[in-house]
């Protein structure tokens, strides 16, 4: 009884400390940097972002983001099949009825990961019914997706008004930092550079 209790104590306590080595020595982002799976992106890289891929577009005419030029922009990465980006929607429909009228517009880019997700007639239905009133574009064949280096669902990117990338959020979470970004972003004025 005492070695297997000794046995667990001793697996729990490497455990920690291996969890701990690599949160102190940011091995984590080390290792899934090549994957480009990494949770947050902020600071002085300011390329432009790519164009968006021709679509089907829903809720709107097709968009550029040349056309956006002057207004802060938010791609959202999703599927319609993904729990996850399910959980973001709360969050994004929020910041677009809080934010549209004061220069921010968002974009949801859909990438779908199964067959059924591909069809747009799905596709309408899943925008209708979950309440999404921005606009979304299909992206069945990945374009926007690889241009974007996107790696997984959800992945959120958010664009000053020149229309480069300042900010980007893989998974769930990170809500109160995206909000604070964007309302850095659209207090702005356009000719501003970033960090």
């Amino acid at each position: 009884m005492d070695r297997r209790r000794n046995l667990v104590i001793g697996i729990v306590v490497g455990v920690i400390i291996v969890g701990a080595s690599v949160a102190a020595t940011g091995f984590t982002r080390r290792l899934l940097s090549p994957f480009r799976i990494i949770s947050t992106h902020q600071g002085p890289d300011l390329s432009t972002a790519p164009e968006l891929t021709p679509g089907d577009w829903i809720n709107s005419e097709p968009l550029t983001l040349k056309d956006l030029r002057g207004r802060v922009v938010l791609i959202d990465f999703w599927t319609f099949g993904c729990y996850n980006c399910r959980n973001t929607l709360p969050f994004v429909k929020r910041w677009d009825d809080r934010y549209r009228e004061k220069g921010f517009t968002v974009i949801g880019v859909h990438s779908p990961e199964f067959d059924h997700e591909r069809q747009v007639e799905n596709l309408r239905r899943e925008v209708a019914s979950l309440g999404i009133r921005y606009p979304v574009v299909s992206d069945n064949d990945y374009r926007t997706w690889d241009s974007y280096n996107v790696a997984a669902w959800p992945t959120v990117v958010l664009l000053d008004k020149q229309g480069r990338i300042r900010w980007r959020h893989v998974g769930e979470g990170g809500y109160d930092e995206a909000e604070r970004i964007i309302q850095r972003l659209l207090s702005e004025k356009e000719t501003e550079s970033g960090d």
